[in-house]
């Protein structure tokens, strides 16, 4: 009985790893898109109108399945180089035609108007990765 219940195990263990391949054997593009996107706010904007356009940017990924990776952050250089710019949104995409259906996307005009005039500074940066 001991020797059913190991070849059992052991034939359960190995059926769950044939199936799990078959899981984790998607494709991953070789080369990404990568659209950076950097803000700065100007002196009047209040902190909670920054964790407002903080949030609407965060919503996006969830609300766009076209993007494929995605974080964000606040500057915390030393350098003294940021020109104004605070924050930085780093998205990736498989290819030009996502990131173009992106950029026209109701939910990306909506975060267009939450942002509307409280950004002092944005620039917009994308490439592919090498």
């Amino acid at each position: 009985m001991k020797k059913v219940v190991s070849v059992l195990s052991i034939l359960a263990v190995i059926a769950f790893s044939v199936s799990m391949v078959g899981c984790s054997n998607t494709q991953k593009p070789e080369k990404v898109l990568r659209h950076v996107v950097m803000f700065g706010f100007k002196p009047d904007v209040s902190e909670a109108q920054v964790k407002e356009v903080e949030d609407a940017f965060c919503k996006l990924p969830s609300q766009i399945d076209l993007i494929k990776g995605y974080e964000w952050g606040t500057d915390c250089s030393p350098e003294g180089l940021q020109q104004g710019l605070t924050h930085c949104f780093f998205l990736t995409f498989h290819s030009d035609a996502d990131r173009d259906a992106y950029l026209v996307h109701p939910a990306h005009k909506a975060f267009g108007k939450v942002l509307g005039g409280k950004a002092s500074a944005v620039t917009v940066l994308d490439y592919w990765t090498k």
